[in-house]
């Protein structure tokens, strides 16, 4: 545990779940000053989350048994209260009572102990995307970030157009949000709209679309290109799982993890070789 004390707190809370809770996740945050606009966005913005956590899988194994799952991340860190897909929030005012409720009754002293998988930081004028797994390639950090900033562009301007995307309960998106941890990139989607399952890669290439103007307004199109090169190659839970199809050994997959981070660092001195998903 980190020496600090927000961290001993929390261990000091939480007990073992916090002591468990030996993950590693990418957050990502998104600028908005003007914080009603931001918890309009934070509202929108829910329905990707399981597009999000389906390019990032890369927790497959837990207590070094391969787990069924493309990530098992977020199934650890569902034991914290405070977590997974927020409710969406009629107004600014709305969301503000309910902090104050929590710290009025001493549930939280700050809102930094709300865990959800998007949230408004309370300290930033961000919205912080949490339900990524972290990367173990730059590349694929980039492109996800690069990801986050169009779809917020995107909703942001629509903002402005004064159209709302569609908005779903959380417990639909939740359902998403399973089969993306279950299949990552393998599996399909609910189209709530159409009322069917959809290919999760479709329904990517359909987001590609959605955001391509801002795409081109962000100059972003390089990183962008990359999460192409996710959807053909496969996640890193697709990487891991194929070392560990290949040797059956916990260590070579640890090896690949860090070979793929020390490809990414442009290091000069000698680096381990990492290998790819294929066969």
């Amino acid at each position: 545990i980190t020496a600090d004390e927000r961290y001993a707190t929390i261990v000091k809370d939480l007990q073992r779940i916090a002591r468990a809770n030996l993950i590693f996740g990418l957050h990502v945050h998104v600028g908005i000053p003007d914080r009603e606009e931001a918890i309009d966005v934070m509202n929108q913005a829910r329905y990707f989350l399981p597009h999000l956590y389906a390019l990032s899988v890369n927790s497959p194994f837990w207590l070094g048994q391969n787990t069924g799952l493309k990530a098992y991340r977020l199934m650890i860190f569902e034991r914290f209260p405070r977590s997974g897909i927020p409710d969406a929030f009629e107004s600014l005012s709305e969301y503000e009572d309910y902090l104050k409720l929590l710290v009025t009754t001493n549930c939280i002293d700050n809102a930094k102990k709300i865990w959800w998988d998007i949230r408004l930081h309370p300290f930033f004028d961000t919205i912080e995307f949490r339900i990524c797994d972290a990367q173990s390639r730059v590349d694929d950090t980039i492109a996800l970030a690069a990801l986050m900033q169009a779809i917020v562009s995107k909703l942001q301007k629509l903002r402005r157009q004064n159209v709302t995307f569609r908005m779903y309960p959380r417990r639909l998106i939740d359902e998403n949000r399973w089969r993306a941890s279950r299949y990552g990139l393998d599996g399909k989607l609910i189209d709530f709209g159409r009322k069917c399952e959809v290919d999760e890669r479709a329904l990517l290439h359909e987001m590609l679309e959605f955001i391509a103007t801002e795409v081109d307004e962000l100059g972003s199109h390089a990183e962008l290109a990359h999460i192409e090169r996710i959807m053909r190659e496969g996640t890193g839970a697709d990487r891991q799982l194929a070392v560990w199809e290949r040797t059956r050994d916990m260590k070579a997959v640890v090896d690949n993890i860090v070979a793929e981070t020390y490809e990414g660092l442009n290091l000069s001195q000698a680096q381990p070789r990492a290998v790819a998903a294929g066969p």
